[in-house]
């Protein structure tokens, strides 16, 4: 169904149209697969393309090998609230900044001013304090995951065209995510299972945990034609001296960094770009990590340079979007977008809920 003819490598600009396939609506994925790592995964390395099964990943790992997981946990983090004038409201977390503070996007008829006030379902307060870019920073009278918690429903990606259920609750969250402050999953991870975790700690591959708290942001399209005057939206992220030690270490006894996921690709970057003046620096195993909690708004595009990351698993994204841009920038334009037109004809499930990849790195891009 992908009508459109590929470009080469050597060819790829700046272009978000360069960026587009086409999916039947019926392989977007609604709901989750029945057992987490029974879904599909598609292997793409330098020998080709393989067909299988997320748990075959025990298979594609090496002894030796460093798997980083995000632990961010999602949290409720839509809200319904009722403006001062009486209208309605719709608030949907981006980032937590202090206990009581956050930035939200807020759906509303009219732009709201600063001193606004809001009133929640139980009749809890909390005051417009400015606008910041496409959000709005807001003030709560007490905890504000206290709040999302008592008061909140699970955000859907909005390509999940129905209101999220108790099922949602479970597996729209991460196994092993532990650190509140997500208004989206890192989807990747959706996929492994306690067992799966085990049988590959079992295999000599070890486990690293960063934590990037996904903002809904992630789902803002690129409405720019060129997309070097497309702005990225900011994330927080925190990554441990123990962590840093640990890819090191990997490094320095061959084995490889697999980054579970686009944010965890995110996040290791820029560490490394944030502990170095120098961007153009390619040599990963003598590359520093920048270590404590950081803010990034790095946007990875063909022709980016890889300093930590060897190997990603990650699920099919959105046309034209930002992620799809950093896998083709990790794997090449070329292979990636004839993988996705191999995921589509094949029947693959796409999105959040849907099938998964496995990719090494390409040296040649």
């Amino acid at each position: 169904m992908v009508g459109k003819a590929m470009q080469p490598d050597s060819a790829i600009g700046y272009r978000r149209s360069d960026f587009h396939y086409d999916l039947p609506q019926a392989q977007i994925a609604a709901q989750p697969t029945a057992q987490r790592d029974h879904s599909r995964l598609l292997t793409l390395c330098d020998s080709g393309l393989r067909h299988g099964r997320f748990d075959d990943l025990p298979d594609l790992l090496r002894p030796g090998d460093l798997l980083v997981l995000n632990n961010t946990l999602v949290v409720k983090a839509r809200l319904a609230a009722t403006k001062d004038s009486g209208g309605t409201a719709e608030l949907l977390l981006e980032r937590i900044e202090t206990a009581q503070t956050g930035l939200f996007q807020v759906r509303v008829s009219k732009a709201l001013k600063p001193g606004r006030r809001l009133t929640l379902a139980d009749g809890s307060e909390l005051q417009v304090q400015a606008r910041v870019g496409e959000f709005y920073r807001l003030q709560f009278s007490e905890d504000i995951l206290m709040v999302l918690e008592r008061l909140g429903s699970v955000p859907l990606p909005p390509y999940i065209e129905r209101s999220a259920d108790a099922v949602d609750e479970q597996r729209y969250q991460t196994v092993y995510g532990r650190l509140p402050g997500a208004a989206a999953a890192p989807t990747a991870g959706l996929h492994f299972t306690q067992a799966l975790l085990a049988q590959l700690l079992a295999a000599g591959i070890r486990v690293a945990e960063i934590t990037l708290h996904v903002g809904a942001g992630t789902f803002q399209p690129v409405r720019v034609d060129d997309i070097r005057e497309h702005v990225m939206h900011a994330e927080r992220y925190h990554l441990s001296d123990d962590i840093a030690a640990a890819i090191r270490q990997t490094r320095q006894e061959g084995g490889r960094v697999v980054a579970v996921g686009t944010t965890v690709v995110r996040a290791l970057e820029s560490a490394a770009a944030a502990a170095s003046a120098d961007a153009t620096v390619t040599d990963a195993a003598s590359a520093d990590l920048a270590t404590g909690w950081q803010e990034t708004r790095i946007f990875i595009t063909p022709g980016y340079r890889f300093r930590v990351v060897d190997a990603l698993i990650t699920n099919f994204h959105l046309p034209e979007s930002t992620l799809l841009m950093l896998v083709c920038a990790f794997a090449g334009y070329r292979r990636i977008m004839q993988a996705y037109q191999l995921a589509v004809a094949q029947g693959y499930r796409f999105f959040s809920y849907g099938d998964a990849m496995f990719v090494e790195r390409s040296h040649d891009v």
